[in-house]
């Protein structure tokens, strides 16, 4: 056998154990119960805590030493040979590239992209669909709105923690809503990083994201403090295996509703500027009317600081590329899962303080809750 002949077995193979990877029905019960709630925590709380401990996105790294070993491997591979045969070269080079690549996505899966394929949060809540109605809807944007009011004088006057540090408040609140949630050992909550993406995230409207090799979480340097709470409550949802948006963003809501004041002023900004979305425009308008000057001059600052660098071609290809690479994934409503967090709000049944309620999980196990609280629609 030629000394080629196992590389090219061993190429053949990553590339073929990760198609299977990637289009096999992973069984949703079986993720959960043996990857969701028990290795991948296992990993992310060994992770996370190393992750944290570097002052600059590990990420950053990775993309930059990535980019450079592509570079030098096609230029290496390219010149080592005469002119003539670099164009015999260029097949051998993509299927080496091919194999790298599926090295990278069966790394991933294994990292935390499997969460894509664990039981939605709807199994595992009190949900009713029929608590879904254009009414509830008017009627949770005007708690919204109520709360931002009464919410606005704790936001003038907190000093929010800058990017590069944890904040405590925020990292109980973490822990508590996992918890509710029936979880035995919470993810730990990453320190918001500064990233060499930040011109993307700027000119594509991109907040943040979590890094899914190291577990890091990567926010916009532009944000203005009091969107950082929701955005860093909402990566750190990611971090604890929630990969669907729509819970991300619910569990990130959840999280600054258990925070202090300043941070429940984020949450509801995020969950009041949602629940616009669908209403007709009598109903936006009329929402727009019950804040006070202040949440209103706050939102405004928020979309002319997404308008002052966004690049709509940008903006555009980013998220077309995001809306395909999620349904790949198994969200089949690729970024249109963003919104329905309003749903996954409405259909919900909560208990005081809007402590979601839980039915039995998917494994049989009986998720427990206060005996005191009551069954309730969000909105009663």
């Amino acid at each position: 056998m030629s000394a080629a002949r196992p590389s090219i077995i061993i190429r053949t193979a990553l590339i073929a154990v990760a198609l299977g990877a990637a289009f096999f029905p992973f069984p949703q019960a079986w993720v959960e119960r043996f990857y969701s709630r028990d290795v991948y925590l296992l990993i992310e709380r060994h992770v996370t805590p190393l992750s944290n401990a570097a002052p600059w996105a590990l990420f950053d790294v990775l993309i930059v030493c990535g980019l450079f070993l592509l570079i030098v491997g096609w230029t290496v591979g390219l010149t080592r040979v005469g002119r003539t045969r670099r164009v015999r070269r260029v097949p051998a080079l993509l299927f080496t590239t091919a194999a790298v690549c599926a090295a990278v996505y069966l790394v991933f899966l294994g990292m935390w992209g499997l969460n894509y394929r664990r039981v939605p949060l709807i199994d595992k809540l009190q949900y009713e669909p029929g608590l879904i109605t254009p009414g509830a809807q008017r009627a949770l944007v005007s708690e919204a709105a109520s709360a931002l009011n009464a919410l606005y004088a704790a936001r003038e006057s907190a000093e929010y923690p800058a990017i590069g540090r944890v904040p405590d408040s925020l990292a109980r609140a973490f822990v508590d809503v996992q918890r509710e949630l029936g979880v035995r050992y919470p993810a730990q909550p990453g320190v918001p990083k500064h990233t060499i993406l930040q011109p993307y995230f700027s000119r594509a409207a991109v907040d943040g994201m979590t890094d899914p090799f190291l577990l890091e979480t990567l926010v916009d340097d532009q944000l203005l403090p009091y969107e950082r709470p929701f955005v860093i409550a909402h990566e750190w949802a990611h971090l604890a295996g929630y990969a669907d948006e729509s819970e991300a963003n619910f569990i990130g809501w959840l999280t600054c509703l258990r925070s202090d004041a300043a941070d429940q002023y984020s949450g509801w900004q995020f969950l009041y500027e949602q629940g616009l979305i669908g209403l007709t425009a009598a109903d936006r308008t009329a929402a727009d009317r019950m804040l006070a000057p202040g949440p209103r001059q706050d939102l405004i600052a928020v979309r002319s600081r997404v308008l002052r660098g966004l690049s709509p071609w940008m903006q555009q290809t980013g998220w077309r590329i995001y809306d395909h690479y999620l349904k790949a994934n198994n969200v089949a409503a690729g970024i249109g899962s963003y919104d329905a967090v309003i749903r996954l709000v409405l259909g919900t049944r909560f208990g005081p303080d809007w402590r979601p309620l839980i039915k039995s999980d998917p494994m049989g196990e009986q998720a427990a809750h206060p005996a005191s609280d009551r069954l309730r629609g969000p909105l009663s």
